[in-house]
């Protein structure tokens, strides 16, 4: 379906920039609604989510909030309250030092580990919504989107 179907636009855009900006906004937004839908069954957030993948590329080593921070897909988040409900559910262990919830190390754990093992299992089907795309439209597509920030 077309971006003029899907959001039952009347007029035409004014520009092709117009409509590109209009239609990355709306499939980063049909995405995450998809996403986080998917994620809802497992009870966690696509926040915390991607704090558990960063620590899971750790293979182990520890980081710190600071770093989780710059690593985020969503800088907007609040890495130290996103730790503190995974810490809580058991997914990641943290060293913290006194007086600053930043300045901790935190790693994910195994029990962490196989639910996200689990969860990327049960993605498979997530991966549908990407379309028909080739291969090779994937890679232009990438390399496109990189361009464009520059």
């Amino acid at each position: 379906m077309s971006l003029e179907q899907e959001i039952k636009q009347t007029k035409p855009f004014k520009n092709n920039h117009e409509k590109t900006m209009v239609n990355i906004i709306f499939t980063n937004n049909w995405l995450n609604f998809k996403q986080n839908k998917f994620l809802k069954e497992f009870d966690i957030s696509s926040q915390q989510y991607n704090v558990l993948r960063i620590l899971n590329g750790q293979k182990g080593k520890a980081i710190t909030i600071n770093e989780i921070i710059e690593r985020m897909l969503d800088k907007m988040s609040n890495a130290s309250r996103l730790v503190d409900k995974l810490f809580a559910k058991g997914y990641v262990s943290r060293d913290q030092k006194i007086g600053n919830r930043r300045a901790c190390d935190v790693k994910i754990t195994p029990k962490g580990s196989a639910f996200l093992e689990q969860v990327n299992a049960g993605m498979i089907p997530l991966d549908n919504v990407m379309g028909d795309l080739t291969e090779s439209e994937f890679d232009e597509l990438n390399r496109l989107l990189d361009k464009l920030r520059g």
